[in-house]
């Protein structure tokens, strides 16, 4: 099927495209947007299929591999736009776009169909004010191999452009989850996890505490740190070690040195 051709960066096309860098928008829509060849690849390589894709050949940096993940991406039914760089560039979200950008639905599954292994390590993000910081979380859970991420109360949803970007495309590559710290607590319970709270007045250090079971890391917000309520509902609790002046790390930061610490501990 021949691409059609977006000239004007006034297309209608451009506009809905541009509509989806609102929360609003994307919720109401099911869908989001998807921009650049590295998170491209990594979300059709876990199985997305795209409903659109927009590309400037102008734009690539390899034409080649741009044209091939455009194929996938036409293969799993993606209608297809090849766009002028004005329109491209008008569309982008970020500077310096690659000529790719698609419409994917929105990443995440319901709680309940969470699909986990025995013993698994699993990341309970809470509050999480900022999408790099969730996006970040992200790049460390899928190099850790961490079974899922929940993110509970959740202030960004895991279709913002940031989350996508700062996870290099991650969100479609680990199984993920909103739900309220209610619904979180009771979905760790039902499978017997222990809850592991990182917290600067806990005791034990996070190489000293146990986390060679079925654990699930609970992370706070920097300013606010885990709520009282999934603060009593975890049975162990520790400290990363700081000689500093500051009273916490990036909370991205302290998610990837107790995840990794598992993954240490687990051989």
């Amino acid at each position: 099927m021949t691409d059609v051709l977006l000239t004007s960066a006034a297309n209608p096309r451009i506009k809905s495209v541009l509509a989806l860098r609102n929360r609003r928008d994307r919720e109401a829509a099911g869908c989001t947007r998807l921009e650049g060849a590295e998170e491209l690849a990594l979300a059709l390589g876990a199985g997305v299929a795209p409903t659109t894709i927009f590309h400037c050949p102008e734009l690539m940096g390899d034409r080649t591999a741009g044209a091939d993940l455009v194929a996938v991406a036409r293969e799993r039914g993606a209608r297809v736009f090849e766009c002028s760089r004005a329109a491209f560039e008008k569309a982008a979200y970020r500077e310096g776009p690659d000529g790719l950008l698609a419409i994917v639905p929105q990443p995440g599954v319901e709680l309940a169909a969470l699909d986990v292994p025995a013993g698994p390590l699993v990341l309970l993000a809470q509050r999480i004010e900022k999408p790099g910081n969730l996006g970040a979380m992200l790049r460390t859970a899928d190099a850790a191999g961490v079974a899922a991420v929940i993110a509970a109360d959740p202030v960004t949803d895991w279709g913002n452009p940031n989350v996508i970007r700062s996870s290099k495309g991650t969100v479609f590559s680990v199984p993920v989850a909103s739900a309220s710290t209610a619904e979180a607590i009771g979905w760790v319970r039902e499978r017997g996890l222990t809850v592991v709270a990182t917290t600067p007045d806990a005791v034990d250090r996070h190489t000293d505490a146990d986390l060679t079971g079925g654990i699930a890391v609970a992370v706070g917000s920097e300013k606010y740190g885990l709520d009282a309520e999934l603060f009593a509902a975890s049975t162990v609790h520790v400290r990363i070690p700081m000689a500093g002046q500051a009273d916490s790390l990036n909370a991205s930061v302290a998610a990837a040195i107790v995840l990794f610490e598992a993954v240490r501990q687990r051989g």
